[in-house]
């Protein structure tokens, strides 16, 4: 009868990878009583040299040296901040590493990063270790998923003193090992162990996959102790535990007590570092007949590889004209066309690799004696892995390292664990990327984090970064020249108001001195002339007050005097309004007027008209076209309205209103300088004679556009501005069709974050007007939400605001009401798109205008709530694929993915009146 070691997966899992037991504590008592004497095949290196890294997770004792290796372990207190230490409460676990653990009821993902002084593109072994020991009383082990990086690992469903190792190739300087919550009881770990290996063992070369240990066994040692051998006897720390006493009468245990020559082995072999109390114990079979067969059952058809390793050395001393000889199969099928020969006292390894196992429910190896050889087939030990792929792609390096030192420069005590980007659902708080290949940070909100100190040059590292909340932290200094560059250039929506001591210019320093000297120096000679002049005209008064009295003054004469003082005192009041008023500084650049002339070529090119005057094509130094503003000396516009419009502007970011290049302040020459917006504004594109028709996703985007423009005007300013004109004419659309408010700097910026305030300069468009307008003459948030429900209406009909008759005109709201109440989008919706968009989009744009357009102001919607409804509408349309523009263009403003409307601005309160 052969004698046959079956192995199954169920018994691998239950005996070895999983069973550790009292694997530790046993070890103590066996390791250097096999009777070998402690021979091995390499001066063991120490754990430090050999760059261990050992972490007791949940221990109390910071450091200690575990009595039965010497391997120094490190509690997990300054390792991770999140999670409880727990104590075990039954079990045998009776070593110290296992009566400890770390739980994390908080948070849906929580990470160890190991950071091994070898650093990445080396092959380490990771081992996690798991004993549950009942410490919540639950007498229920929990079930989680344990993930290496980005990548699932496995899932932890055995954790009654369970370990789980991977052969992995670090493709970055650290390792994150994390333990991920599935609703299934609070995820643990008991311990988290890294040893660096050979480059040249374990054939697996990259990053994109890992080795995920079945077994591990010492063939020759029947031990019914199940005491296992590692470090110092393994120099790798491997753990090998013997045959299951259960075959031991089917086996023949074979030893030698000589030391086995690892010297004269190959390389690769010698690499192995194999230990010597594994190599020098056999088992064979107990004929040449009789081959050596092991078994594992595996998932049929399953995609999976899987890595073997055969480690023979020849134990027993044979005569001089024999040599052992083998043959190795798989499933029926030799595997290897040669075969292996054993030498006296010589390891060697035999590796399998990329076993695909398709239609077979087993690994069936068959080892058997070579044809024409006489010696049974013997076995030392082997190994058996699963290669596992690792296909998602962690966050952009360059993202990585900005984000990890924007994390430790401040401290950062949000849910930040693991990688930053993926897996999405973990992604952490505050944090939206993009969906590339490896993915890329896009934007990020730590605003009211409590963050102190300067703001990071590594936010500027983000280099797609399109929006960067940091407001209401506690930011001092200048904000970094690369995150301004992107700010202006659109590319970054910035905020970073209510943080009183940050400054927005990069001449921050100089700058504030001089609002501070300038200031203080001009009000000290105001203060000086003015008490000088109060005690000169005291005396005056007084003296000439005593010659009146003595009749030596006139009535005339004292009243001339008084007449006098009036005058001086205008005078002193003019000059303190002369040096209030002086030109208006910015972080902008101040042209001259001779430089506008020069800009616009002598004004020859008008492209606009509007309550200043025309507004005319320039072109700067560097062949960027810019939109020149004049104002006229005719128009009803004054200083004040123009100083309000420059101070506004200077100070007011967002990718989604026009941008303020400059402006003119050269006596009675007045203008401003803005981009240029190369497609013109909204009223020519809805127009009827354009040939060119917007598409229903075009006008999609735009809606969206200008709701992430107006919810920053009410919402992310502060002081809150109001329009008071929004209207299609006012809103320009870029090159790439971005849409971007324009001309909302006369509109008031109030004092206080009321939603209300009382105007005395009305302004607005009939058919955009509020009509609670006319009567209480308080333009408010809900005036400008007024007129963007008009806009929408346009953008759906593709109608003017006010519709032209022949007997009367109409508004667009008296047309589409009726049309509304029969439910018939189809004629609601502009005929020239033919048909084509999306119609439960278009029924909720219809419903977010009809809310915004409601005749009762305390009725409309905030912004902020128009803007999360309009895109949903943009997801519903996102979600369909079927327009390009959708996915490019309107991305960059528009995903619901990046709702944050950002903006550089914290001076508005102080100069916005």
């Amino acid at each position: 009868m052969f004698s046959v070691l079956k192995v199954s997966l169920f018994f691998v899992i239950a005996t070895a990878v999983l069973g550790v037991g009292n694997s530790e504590h046993a070890a103590a008592g066996n390791i250097n009583n096999i009777g070998h004497g402690g021979r091995k095949l390499a001066e063991t290196p120490s754990p430090e040299s050999q760059g261990f890294i050992n972490i007791d997770c949940g221990s109390d004792e910071d450091n200690y040296i575990a009595p039965t290796t010497g391997i120094p372990y490190k509690s997990d207190k300054g390792v991770i901040d999140t999670g409880i230490a727990k104590t075990v409460m039954s079990g045998t676990y009776d070593y110290q590493l296992l009566k400890k653990l770390r739980s994390f009821p908080q948070g849906k993902r929580n990470c160890y990063t190991l950071q091994p002084k070898q650093g990445k593109n080396n092959k380490y072994l990771i081992r996690a270790r798991f004993a549950y020991g009942n410490y919540d009383g639950k007498d229920k082990g929990p079930v989680f998923d344990l993930y290496l990086g980005v990548n699932k690992w496995r899932t932890v469903d055995n954790t009654d003193n369970s370990y789980y190792e991977i052969i992995h190739v670090a493709s970055r300087d650290y390792i994150d090992v994390c333990l991920v919550n599935i609703g299934q009881g609070v995820p643990f770990i008991s311990a988290l162990e890294l040893r660096h290996l050979d480059s040249s063992i374990y054939q697996i070369q990259s990053a994109g996959a890992l080795s995920l240990l079945f077994s591990r066994r010492d063939v020759g040692r029947l031990d019914s102790t199940n005491s296992v051998i590692r470090y110092p006897g393994d120099a790798y720390d491997r753990l090998w535990y013997p045959m299951p006493s259960r075959v031991e009468a089917d086996w023949i245990q074979i030893n030698n007590n000589s030391t086995i020559d690892a010297s004269s082995s190959e390389s690769s072999d010698q690499a192995y570092r194999l230990p010597a109390e594994v190599m020098n114990t056999a088992a064979k079979t107990q004929n040449a007949s009789i081959p050596l067969k092991i078994y594992y059952d595996v998932q049929p058809g399953s995609l999976s590889k899987y890595y073997c390793y055969f480690h023979f050395a020849e134990v027993e001393k044979l005569e001089p004209d024999q040599q052992r000889e083998l043959t190795i199969s798989l499933n029926g099928k030799r595997y290897l066309t040669e075969t292996v020969k054993l030498d006296y006292l010589n390891s060697q390894t035999i590796v399998q690799d990329n076993l695909a196992i398709s239609d077979e429910a087993w690994l069936n190896f068959s080892i058997k004696a070579a044809p024409g050889t006489q010696l049974p087939p013997i076995l030392n030990a082997y190994e058996f892995f699963e290669l596992k792929e690792l296909p998602i792609e962690p966050t952009d390096t360059d993202d990585l390292e900005a984000i990890m030192d924007i994390k430790k420069w401040y401290k950062v005590r949000r849910n930040w664990q693991g990688d930053p980007c993926v897996p999405s659902n973990y992604s952490w708080d505050g944090l939206n990327c993009n969906d590339d290949n490896p993915p890329r940070i896009i934007s990020l909100n730590l605003s009211s984090s409590n963050l102190t100190g300067d703001i990071a040059t590594s936010f500027s590292k983000l280099e797609l970064l399109q929006s960067l909340d940091l407001r209401g932290n506690k930011f001092t200094g200048s904000i970094p020249e690369a995150l301004l560059e992107q700010s202006r250039n659109g590319k970054l929506d910035l905020r970073v108001d209510a943080n009183p001591d940050v400054c927005l210019y990069t001449t921050c320093k100089r700058e504030k001195k001089k609002k501070f000297v300038t200031p203080v120096i001009a009000s000290s000679i105001v203060a000086v002339l003015f008490l000088l002049f109060i005690f000169s005209a005291l005396c005056t008064f007084c003296f000439f007050s005593t010659l009146y009295q003595t009749n030596h003054m006139t009535m005339p004469a004292a009243n001339l005097f008084l007449a006098e003082v009036n005058v001086s005192i205008l005078i002193i009041f003019l000059t303190v309004d002369m040096v209030t008023k002086s030109s208006i500084k910015s972080k902008n650049r101040q042209y001259s007027y001779s430089e506008v002339v020069k800009i616009t070529n002598n004004f020859k090119n008008i492209i606009g008209k509007g309550g200043f005057g025309n507004v005319y094509l320039g072109k700067l130094k560097d062949e960027i076209q810019v939109a020149v503003k004049l104002l006229s000396p005719s128009s009803n516009q004054g200083y004040k309205e123009f100083r309000a419009e420059a101070q506004l502007l200077m100070v007011v970011h967002h990718r989604n209103l026009v941008t303020l290049v400059g402006y003119c302040d050269d006596g009675e020459n007045k203008a401003l300088i803005y981009e240029y917006m190369a497609n013109g504004n909204l009223q020519h594109h809805l127009s009827v004679t354009n040939p060119n028709v917007l598409t229903w996703n075009e006008r999609l985007c735009v809606a969206v556009d200008t709701a992430h423009g107006l919810e920053y005007l009410h919402n992310g300013c502060k002081p809150p501005i109001i329009h008071r004109d929004l209207k299609p004419s006012n809103i320009l659309l870029n090159e790439n069709m971005q849409a971007k408010i324009a001309d909302f700097g006369l509109s008031r910026a109030f004092a206080t974050e009321s939603d209300s305030h009382v105007s005395t300069c009305p302004a607005g468009t009939l058919g955009y007007v509020d009509p609670e307008i006319p009567t209480s003459g308080n333009f408010n948030k809900k005036s400008d939400v007024y007129s963007f429900g008009i806009i929408l209406f346009e953008l759906i009909t593709g109608r003017p605001a006010i519709i032209r008759g022949p007997m009367r005109n109409n508004h667009i709201l008296d047309w589409v009401y009726p049309l509304i109440e029969r439910a018939d989008i189809q004629n609601i919706v502009d005929p020239r798109l033919e048909g084509e968009f999306n119609t439960t989009s278009a029924w909720k744009v219809v419903e977010i205008a009809m809310s915004c357009a409601l005749p009762v102001a305390i009725q409309r919607p905030d912004m902020s709530q128009v803007l999360a409804e309009l895109n949903e509408c943009l997801a519903l349309v996102l979600t369909r694929g079927r327009n390009q523009r959708m996915t490019t263009e309107c991305r960059t403003s528009s995903m619901p993915h990046n709702m944050f409307h950002l903006v550089l601005e914290s001076e508005i309160a102080p100069t916005a009146r």
